[in-house]
């Protein structure tokens, strides 16, 4: 692994998925009250000695959440698109690190109408696999180009070409159109010469929901299904069902999620249809054949209940599936604390799951 300089390690840690507060300026904020704040402030900042130094040091500097972003309509595309281009433009400094940083070569595709970023390590050698990667961010948020911070390490560790898809974000497309990009995506690898059998998909946050949405539309439609599955926190119900967006909603570190997760999740589809297991993978019937999944998550996430419903689902179909959970870890924790033991040995096992249902 390269050994360069660590990157900025707690600067852009806890929003979700990387969401900064000041990115979210061009729309308004709702101040919480002095009660709301220190209830929220006293379990955020609960340090366990269960995890490593670096994220005990994290826990307790968090900042107190004294502001809920707004965020507009579902339907409010101009609105939405200034949110989009404020973080884009916010982040750039961080891509630019990040492809220095892991000596990443970085070059934009189109697959059929499709932008892609194909993403490689500088030592890369073609062994004729290839791992989509589809981004988190709600879905309304964040590009392949500014989710360089989780292809970019994945492409490291696994010494695989990575395609990451840079789908329209809601509500400048729905789920119809941003699963329909994905499914487009490996039609053009097949194409190319690749069967499914070389091809493994990942995705983070609402990437991950989107990767097992889209798998399940692939196989239904008579395509085939890719070798493997990788699913960092994935947002795997966005009707927001489950027993630890209750129980977990005020240890969560990201506190954005409350003002965040409705908006986006009405903006990427109509309510009629948040449980179609296109959108919603936890919904989905997996009795007709699932690829090997791999399920990555904290227990101090809200999702956590997304993990542990869609992997009973998975198992209880009899389909291969591994749930492997960390301590204490916050939501998507690969990305936002990459040199930590966490971070380290859940990328060492990313690899190995990659290693024995795709790679060899």
């Amino acid at each position: 692994m390269n050994t360069k300089p660590k990157l900025h390690r707690i600067r852009h840690v806890f929003l979700i998925t990387g969401i900064l507060v000041f990115a979210l300026t061009p729309v308004h904020a709702q101040e919480l009250t002095k009660e709301a704040v220190k209830s929220q402030t006293n379990l955020r900042r609960f340090v366990p000695t269960t995890v490593s130094d670096g994220w005990q040091d994290v826990y307790d500097k968090l900042p107190d959440p004294t502001q809920m972003a707004t965020l507009p309509g579902p339907d409010d595309i101009e609105a939405w698109g200034k949110v989009h281009s404020g973080i884009e433009q916010s982040q750039e400094a961080n891509v630019q690190r990040i492809i220095k940083h892991y000596g990443l070569n970085v070059v934009s595709r189109d697959f059929d109408g499709v932008p892609v970023l194909e993403v490689t390590p500088s030592d890369w050698k073609d062994n004729g696999k290839v791992l989509v990667y589809v981004h988190g961010g709600a879905y309304t948020m964040f590009s392949a180009r500014t989710s360089l911070n989780s292809s970019g390490p994945v492409a490291t560790h696994t010494g695989l070409r990575v395609i990451a898809i840079d789908y329209t974000n809601p509500p400048r497309a729905k789920w119809q159109e941003v699963t329909d990009q994905v499914v487009t995506v490996f039609k053009e690898l097949m194409k190319q010469g690749y069967a499914m059998e070389d091809i493994a998909i990942y995705g983070d946050s609402a990437g991950g929901g989107l990767a097992a949405g889209s798998v399940l539309k692939m196989r239904d439609a008579g395509l085939g299904t890719p070798a493997a599955v990788v699913l960092w926190s994935p947002w795997a119900d966005i009707t927001e069902t489950g027993d630890t967006y209750q129980t977990l909603k005020d240890a969560e570190p990201n506190f954005l999620y409350e003002s965040v997760l409705g908006p986006s999740a009405d903006a990427y589809a109509d309510q009629k249809d948040q449980k179609h297991p296109y959108v919603s993978p936890v919904y989905g019937d997996f009795t007709k054949g699932f690829p090997p999944t791999l399920i990555q998550g904290g227990t101090r996430e809200i999702f956590l209940s997304n993990f542990v419903r869609l992997y009973q689902a998975l198992d209880s179909s009899d389909q291969t599936v591994k749930l492997d959970l960390y301590e204490g870890m916050p939501h998507v924790f690969q990305i936002k604390l990459p040199d930590s033991s966490e971070s380290v040995m859940a990328l060492k096992k990313t690899d190995a799951f990659l290693v024995k249902y795709l790679k060899k």
